[in-house]
């Protein structure tokens, strides 16, 4: 048996909900499968909140800690601070809004970015601010480039650790981040793609002053509304949009006319009134993850297996490449946790996927596949060889 179905066969009994030794779910870049117990901390929160009633934040809150806690330990970050909320979106808002737009309206990201931020950014861009977005290829000058558009007007520098198109690992955040701290210029991080697909040490690689916008909603398999924005203990942000949440501990003081406080805690970056549910899911899921041993290594180990098996499959099956096509060869190592495909009909074989029961996801000329822990060999080359079939007919 290969390392991959070792720990695939494993894993399987426990989505029996999700069906997944029975379903081609390649969008685990996207959507992963919940294993069973996260139904049981959803039904809890019911119970919890029957029993409670309004007393049962209190409980809330003790699921989110689990969550922060779990982030820390992945992260290699005792000491940072961990916000949660609803999205990314609100995260990356809220943060935004902290920043001195007006006397420096110039933002620093990439052409690599996912469209949440891009939308964002290229809105603001109507409104006067300016958006400078460095392609990430050349990846050999990629870093000097970023660095040479920093100067007194920039705000904030904003890019992504795993690229959402290509899977490609950015190796560059460090000496970013030090050319950025030299100048006083914040870093946010986009690590949708990275978390629980590559291991990182925020204090070994130096980002300890930097932001990072973490999601739930993938790899991590906690579902929607499991965000979070992980910033450093000494950050003094005001966001100016900003929620009851950012500050209970003023909540009983009298209002009055003075600067808007806001605790130095964990919600500095929060809104307001939010559904515990995820929290509830999303903490039996952690619970399972650690009583299986889903270490962040061996998470990366099964990822990498997975990619490699499905690249070297593809390779085999010598598609034309005006059709279809690897988005890079760079080696193993520097990819996430999806291959990535490129063609001109990414959309149509995509829909064609779907109607023989592979799930796969496409974004404009990107076809990508996603395996998670749970994916065996033997369903690797299932969905390769019904690639190989959709493609024949295109």
């Amino acid at each position: 048996m290969s390392d991959i179905d070792f720990l695939a066969h494993k894993l399987i009994p426990h989505y029996t909900h999700f069906n997944v030794s029975e379903r081609l779910l390649f969008t685990g870049h996207s959507h992963q499968a919940w294993p069973d117990v996260a139904r049981e901390g959803q039904t809890k929160y019911f119970d919890v909140c029957a029993r409670d009633v309004d007393n049962k934040w209190e409980a809330a809150f003790e699921k989110t800690e689990i969550l922060r806690t779990y982030l820390r330990d992945f992260y290699d970050d005792p000491d940072g601070f961990y916000c949660r909320e609803e999205s990314t979106h609100v995260l990356f808002v809220s943060w935004m809004s902290s920043l001195d737009l007006k006397n420096k309206p110039k933002i620093i990201s990439t052409d690599g970015e996912f469209h949440s931020l891009f939308r964002q950014l290229h809105r603001l861009e109507e409104e006067g601010l300016e958006f400078v977005q460095v392609p990430v290829q050349p990846d050999e000058s990629f870093a000097e480039r970023i660095i040479g558009e920093m100067d007194d007007r920039t705000s904030a520098v904003m890019l992504s650790r795993v690229y959402f198109e290509t899977s490609l690992i950015n190796t560059h955040l460090t000496e970013i981040a030090a050319a950025a701290r030299e100048k006083g210029i914040p870093v946010m991080i986009d690590d949708y793609h990275g978390t629980n697909v590559v291991p990182l040490s925020i204090r070994e690689a130096g980002l300890e002053d930097c932001f990072i916008l973490i999601g739930g909603y993938k790899y991590l398999q906690w579902g929607e509304a499991n965000c979070f924005l992980r910033f450093p203990k000494d950050c003094e942000y005001r966001p100016a949009i900003t929620g009851w949440f950012a500050s209970f501990s003023t909540l009983d003081k009298p209002r009055n006319n003075d600067p808007v406080e806001y605790d130095h805690d964990n919600q500095r970056f929060a809104s307001g009134t939010y559904d515990p549910s995820s929290q509830f899911r999303a903490a039996k899921v952690v619970e399972f993850f650690q009583e299986h041993g889903l270490s962040p290594e061996i998470l990366r180990e099964q990822y990498l297996a997975q990619v490699g098996l499905l690249r070297t499959l593809f390779k085999e099956k010598t598609f034309d490449r005006s059709i279809i096509h690897l988005t890079h060869e760079e080696p193993l190592e520097r990819n996430g946790g999806f291959l990535s495909l490129t063609s001109p009909k990414a959309r149509e074989i995509r829909a064609a996927l779907m109607e023989n029961g592979v799930f796969t996801d496409a974004r404009g000329e990107i076809l990508r596949f996603g395996p998670a822990p749970y994916i065996t060999s033997s369903q690797i080359k299932q969905a390769m060889d019904e690639l190989d079939k959709v493609v024949a007919d295109i």
